[in-house]
């Protein structure tokens, strides 16, 4: 559900202006936040790592972060996809793995891993299976790097072009969509062998208004 952040009422004189400038200062401030986040996501190998900061900024007795699974029904031609994505033979099992990433109660992103287990532990592939630890938590030991194939911003609170614009026209509530920015990345072993496929999509929630 969409958050909407809702201007102080108008009144004439000084009070609309102030109305003006507080939707303004959020639009900056929540532009700013996600390019905060995207910039994070891309300097880290770990999505977990970052979200788990973001958690902890928020309160500093924050619970860590979990992946609460999600079941999805088979699908060979995502599967099919993904194996090739990873160069993998055809014939080399290929696990798919959806979770919601919360910090408590709050859903921070949805992420789909597609993983060949073949290239895991077994104790991996158990915890992955069966528990909620993240998949970055859960293949640390692997020293793996992460390689983004795509970053996409679902949300643009400030238009192109508006550091030339006049703030009086920036001055509308701005309303958050629910997914605010998405990654695509692929994680690899040192040596450059890629084991996962990621596709992560962001809730509004990793924004404060």
């Amino acid at each position: 559900m969409a958050t909407v952040l809702v201007a102080t009422s108008l009144t004439p004189g000084g009070a609309a202006a102030e109305g003006s400038q507080t939707n303004y200062v959020q639009r900056l401030r929540l532009q700013a936040q996600l390019q905060t986040l995207n910039s994070d996501l891309l300097s880290h190998d770990s999505a977990t790592a970052v979200l788990q900061g973001l958690c902890d900024r928020r309160d500093p007795a924050a619970p860590r972060i979990l992946a609460r699974q999600v079941q999805v029904p088979d699908d060979l031609a995502a599967a099919n996809a993904a194996r090739r994505q990873l160069g993998a033979a055809a014939n080399e099992p290929v696990h798919r793995r959806r979770v919601e990433l919360t910090c408590g109660e709050v859903v921070l992103s949805r992420a789909d891993n597609w993983y060949l287990p073949g290239r895991l532990t077994a104790q991996m592939n158990t915890d992955l299976a069966s528990t909620q630890r993240p998949f970055g938590v859960v293949v640390r030991p692997l020293n793996f790097q992460r390689r983004t194939l795509s970053s996409r911003l679902l949300f643009q609170p400030l238009p192109a072009g508006w550091e030339a614009a006049d703030p009086a026209d920036l001055d509308a509530p701005v309303s958050v969509p629910a997914n605010v920015l998405q990654h695509r990345a692929y994680l690899q072993t040192p040596d450059g062998r890629p084991f996962a496929l990621l596709i992560e999509t962001y809730s509004d929630r990793v924004l404060i208004p």
